[in-house]
């Protein structure tokens, strides 16, 4: 909520533009401010500048909501609480789609198909209401250069071959998804931070992240001293910015991670850039392969316990055969697993 621009505050857009002056911009840069540097940057007096900070706090303090009014916003607009998969068995088990106002993470070895499945959700948000979409833009920031403007045009053909007939369909599809590349840590966060309008001016209804461990995971050296603490501060971050965001815009925020092989004495392997077969039970890994030097581990979500609090749903994509994947959901909302079988679009 701090991240909240002071424009979007109610202040006056003169006071606004005076402020930017001073890099002043959002609700955090002006609270952070004494009273007498207030009354400098602004020119008014103690008694307004006290009025001033009275308005910002309470522009950017969380809004108290009940449980009925939850309730009944769900009940009322049932097509606004969810983004559907079009998957019947993955949207069952996700009691609707993928939920907006909150973060969705689908991890996986690679070349599984987490990328695959953003773009089918890409799709899927600039379709009409009607068609169980979101009508609206999305936005795609890639970390990987994954993205493909071809592949996106064909998951729509082959989806749904009646709607997206026409050129102008696809044009305007297309011209809805916004895509930004960027390949370090830094960038992505100010990417984040300067969504809010972005959102707002062009009606975005979907954010993805593909992926947030990539970059995570070649700047931060987890054997270097100190380097836990800056990731952990740089993922907690990027949670809260994006959890802001997804409560704030009531819209759905996916992110993919990667996989690792966490041994029993704490040391991670990442798995994801070994092989597919790192995704399975771990027979292998834990030496019952004829390896008895290897020591026991698991496989499971890059990026540590502490970031996987941060999502609120995560999604397990796994190889099933060549053509076939699993998809498992785990979170805290009953049901803990629940196997989904799709084929890759």
């Amino acid at each position: 909520m701090a991240t909240k621009k002071l424009r979007r505050a109610g202040l006056s857009q003169k006071l606004c533009d005076r402020l930017s002056r001073h890099q002043i911009i959002t609700c955090r840069d002006f609270l952070c401010l004494s009273l007498l540097e207030l009354m400098k940057v602004t020119g008014q007096s103690y008694w307004n500048v006290q009025k001033l900070l009275c308005k910002v706090s309470l522009a950017c303090a969380p809004k108290m909501q009940t449980a009925y009014e939850m309730k009944m916003k769900r009940a009322i607009n049932p097509s606004s609480a969810f983004l559907s998969t079009t998957l019947d068995g993955l949207d069952k088990a996700l009691h609707g789609g993928v939920a907006c106002g909150s973060l969705t993470e689908v991890t996986g070895p690679s070349g599984c198909g987490k990328t695959q499945f953003c773009l089918m959700m890409s799709v899927l948000a600039t379709l009409p209401i009607s068609m169980g979409g979101l009508d609206g833009a999305v936005i795609y920031i890639d970390t990987e250069s994954a993205f493909g403007a071809e592949r996106l045009v064909e998951i729509a053909e082959h989806r749904f071959p009646n709607y997206f007939g026409t050129e102008e369909k696809l044009f305007s599809m297309t011209r809805s998804i916004h895509l930004y590349r960027e390949l370090t840590c830094d960038s992505v966060l100010k990417r984040i931070e300067t969504l809010e309008e972005e959102i707002i001016s062009k009606k975005v209804k979907l954010v993805i992240i593909d992926s947030v461990a990539s970059v995570v995971r070649k700047e931060f050296d987890m054997k270097l001293q100190g380097n836990l603490m800056e990731r952990s501060n740089f993922l907690a971050r990027e949670a809260s910015l994006l959890k802001y965001l997804a409560e704030e815009f009531s819209i759905p925020v996916i992110l993919t991670n990667q996989i690792t092989t966490r041994l029993s004495n704490g040391l991670d392997i990442q798995a994801d850039l070994v092989s597919p077969a790192d995704d399975l039970p771990l027979s292998e890994v834990s030496g019952t392969s004829g390896s008895k030097e290897r020591e026991p581990g698991y496989v499971t979500a890059a990026l540590g316990n502490t970031w996987s609090h941060s999502v609120n749903t995560r999604l397990i994509l796994q190889y099933h055969d060549l053509h076939t994947r699993q998809m498992e959901r785990t979170t805290q909302m009953p049901a803990g697993k629940a196997p989904v079988l799709y084929c890759r679009p």
